[in-house]
């Protein structure tokens, strides 16, 4: 295994700390931030989301700059992307920061989307993320963040960025899943 697919895999491994620092209820120290508080677990889970998050780039650009792109790497990566922000997103749910039926919808979209690489690679084709499929992750990772990082630093000003961010990232969400289904609809088609 090569070192982006090492990289994903420590992505991965990493999903159950951050999930444990965010519904374990420890009672580490709260930090005033304008119009919220922000527990210390909440912030430390908010680095390693971002820790995490960040990987994503480094393989990504590890792979193509040492020619290490592989069919394995394009599988994991996605894979990896749609793990971590799904737990963020359920976690911020069960802690009231996001609203139910946008992570519904974000969620779905990552299942739907997957099923039909499944079905592709069962065809022997393995379908690469889009370009508006980047934008949504990231998207999606902003969200998170702030959502997790109680909207600090904007929490003093009182704009609720991580909300913000996370109706951009519902709406791109939607349009990415349309556009992938749509230029790769020939896979369930021609699917036996």
């Amino acid at each position: 295994m090569n070192i982006p697919n090492r990289i994903t895999i420590s992505r991965i491994f990493l999903i159950p700390v951050f999930i444990i620092l965010l519904v374990v209820p420890f009672n580490w120290a709260t930090f005033d931030i304008g119009i919220y508080e922000l527990p210390l677990s909440h912030m430390l889970a908010a680095i390693i989301f971002l820790i995490a998050s960040l990987t994503d780039w480094i393989d990504g650009h590890y792979a193509r700059k040492h020619n290490l792109v592989t069919n394995l790497g394009k599988f994991l990566d996605p894979l990896a992307d749609k793990l971590l922000v799904s737990a963020a997103f359920i976690c911020l749910v069960e802690l009231e920061l996001a609203a139910s039926w946008l992570v519904i919808i974000i969620i779905s979209r990552e299942f739907a989307v997957t099923g039909l690489r499944l079905v592709a690679a069962g065809e022997g084709i393995v379908l690469a993320a889009s370009q508006m499929g980047k934008l949504k992750t990231t998207l999606q990772i902003g969200a998170a963040g702030f959502l997790l990082l109680h909207h600090f630093p904007f929490s003093y000003i009182g704009l609720p960025i991580g909300t913000i961010l996370l109706y951009l990232a519902t709406i791109v969400t939607v349009i990415s899943g349309y556009d992938y289904f749509k230029k790769n609809w020939h896979v369930m088609r021609d699917s036996k």
